[in-house]
């Protein structure tokens, strides 16, 4: 299979002003989008009466600032680590935003020119925000789910990128098209091509050729948009962002409360296995972070707390 992040970056070849204000709104809003996030996964924890770990105290996340420093010792901005572990719902969850610039090292530069952003080595600096979320849930038949959403500046470029995806160890068809049903909706508010498009991506690019199979039932990711019209794919972006609760909640509500075994834990490390896999050999965002210099346990942060393999 290709790989669909290989595909050129349409739309983002003409010079990128500063940006400062719309810089600005973009961080302000992944900001907002945390919060409402943390506070309504707080409220599910406070909500949970039933099952093995509802004698606990309500899960709360722990919040670590994160930091990104330049060679020299320069402040490159940073962000929060916002992680809970051990909860009454979630077995582990990260919620997490940046706002860092700085230098491309030679790798990544060469790694945004074959994606088609130019200029990378006449003037290599970057500017990138975004939210980054990854959950593990205690009960099996709970869905782990994964989003983010993103903006990337460069003095040549600007884009936006992200989605959400749906990774259950045990699936329910249910759980899987009232999930799509969400994402679609936040993509036909903007463009009717847009959910048939980036669901294919998300399809391909979360597909894990060494197991011959995907690591979840999909969503949506998109990368690269820029449509030339700032305002419209900040929309956009918020919209996939703020769809993200309709799509999760429900699907964690139904079932968080069904009976598990033994067996059904075995399924679930042994799925979450799958997904390290994936997130330590494929994962774009784990190779950039890891490569650009940010804090390592915020990068990694998505993998989960136990996992088997055979």
């Amino acid at each position: 299979m290709t790989d669909p992040a290989s595909t050129s970056a349409q739309g983002i070849t003409p010079p990128a002003p500063d940006f400062t204000d719309q810089k600005s709104c973009a961080a302000a809003w992944f900001s907002e989008l945390r919060d409402r996030i943390v506070s309504a996964f707080e409220a599910l924890e406070d909500t949970q009466t039933q099952g093995p770990h509802a004698d606990r105290a309500a899960g709360r996340f722990d919040v670590t600032p994160t930091t990104r420093v330049g060679e020299g010792g320069e402040d490159q901005g940073g962000g929060k680590m916002s992680v809970m572990r051990g909860g009454r719902v979630f077995e582990k969850v990260g919620v997490n935003i940046s706002t860092v610039w700085g230098t491309l090292a030679p790798r990544a530069q060469k790694a945004m020119a074959a994606r088609g952003v130019p200029g990378m080595a006449e003037d290599p600096r970057f500017w990138a925000a975004g939210i980054s979320l990854v959950a593990h849930m205690q009960n099996p038949h709970a869905p782990a789910v994964h989003m983010n959403t993103r903006m990337f500046w460069t003095p040549h470029a600007w884009w936006f990128g992200g989605g959400a995806d749906l990774n259950p160890c045990i699936e329910y068809a249910q759980d899987t098209a009232d999930f799509h049903a969400q994402m679609q909706g936040a993509c036909d508010a903007h463009d009717g091509a847009y959910y048939p498009k980036f669901k294919a991506w998300a399809d391909e690019y979360f597909f894990i050729p060494h197991r011959g199979r995907a690591r979840g039932v999909g969503g949506i990711f998109y990368d690269d948009l820029n449509t030339g019209d700032w305002e419209a794919d900040f929309a956009f972006t918020r919209d996939v962002g703020a769809a993200f609760l309709p799509a999760y909640l429900p699907v964690t509500e139904r079932r968080r409360d069904t009976p598990w075994t033994e067996a059904d834990r075995e399924t679930q490390a042994l799925h979450r296995g799958l997904y390290a896999e994936y997130n330590l050999v494929y994962d774009r965002g784990t190779k950039f972070g890891l490569e650009t210099g940010h804090n390592a346990d915020a990068v990694l942060m998505s993998l989960p707390p136990v996992a088997k393999w055979y």
